[in-house]
């Protein structure tokens, strides 16, 4: 089956979201929506939710499932303001509950922080459904213990696994990364048909060039950067251990991830009506 994709990209952190929409009908699933958060002055805003919202409304689609491929350092997730208004169930990889445990102590949060802050766990090649569509989960680790990419018809959903060919993968730097890991998950991957469309979560346009964000088995295997055939896993940890000891910190990290461990959960207000967000010092 080849579902309808739509993107939308929030160049403030370079992500893109996706409806995926059965074929002929009103079931659709969203992946790694954004919640619009201003890390200078603290606010959060519903631009990029409302943008989905609208889209969803105007074709009459049915919200099954709100999906994430990971637990994001970029952008913190709006699946609980889109469950409110769309419904859908929330659905992330099993591999969370190591994500929560490990970033749990970082925060020194009180241990509230556990897998109910999402309606579904998926374990490595579960079935699920989208209206008609059958769907299937491949856990791809490396980035992170949580990550997983969705087969949804032709078209793999990969998180931040592989970008677009001339920007290759994701770093393996963060708590629980493991770039050996990250290459054995990216062959998985790249095992499929040569045919099967590849949706990325990021695009950073390197050298300027416009938005891209679908590729294709053949077209990875053939020329991404990092992991095309041909480059061992011993060659690919020694580029990528070398490449993530150069890279910064993601700006929102430390504010994006205490949200969504809880599944998008803001923290509750304060005695003075106030949320606040947690940030260790000298930690990571």
């Amino acid at each position: 089956m080849r579902p309808d994709v739509t993107h939308f990209y929030d160049p403030d952190t370079s992500s893109l979201t996706y409806v995926v929409i059965e074929p002929s009908g009103t079931h659709a699933a969203i992946i790694d929506p954004v919640l619009d958060y201003d890390w200078k002055s603290g606010r959060t805003a519903t631009k990029s939710a409302d943008k989905l919202i609208a889209f969803v409304r105007e074709r009459g689609l049915a919200i099954d499932w709100l999906l994430e491929t990971h637990i994001h350092a970029d952008h913190i997730t709006s699946a609980p303001y889109l469950k409110g208004r769309l419904g859908g169930r929330t659905g992330i990889g099993e591999g969370v509950r190591a994500v929560q445990r490990t970033w749990t102590a970082i925060y020194n949060l009180d241990g509230t922080i556990d897998a109910e802050a999402f309606d579904h766990l998926f374990t490595d090649g579960e079935s699920f459904r989208i209206g008609h569509m059958e769907a299937r989960v491949i856990a791809t680790p490396g980035h992170t213990p949580a990550c997983v990419s969705y087969l949804i018809g032709d078209a793999l959903f990969v998180g931040d696994t592989m970008f677009m060919p001339d920007y290759g993968t994701a770093r393996c730097d963060f708590p629980g990364g493991d770039a050996g890991q990250l290459f054995r998950s990216i062959r998985r991957q790249l095992a499929l048909p040569a045919e099967t469309r590849v949706f990325v979560c990021h695009d950073y346009q390197p050298g300027g060039r416009p938005l891209a964000y679908e590729t294709s088995v053949a077209e990875q295997r053939a020329s991404n950067k990092h992991v095309r055939d041909g480059v061992s896993e011993a060659d690919f940890v020694k580029m990528r251990t070398e490449r993530d000891a150069t890279l910064a910190t993601p700006a929102l990290l430390l504010p994006a991830v205490q949200v969504n461990i809880r599944g998008g959960q803001l923290p509750a207000p304060e005695a003075n009506g106030t949320a606040y967000l947690k940030i260790p010092l000298n930690r990571i």
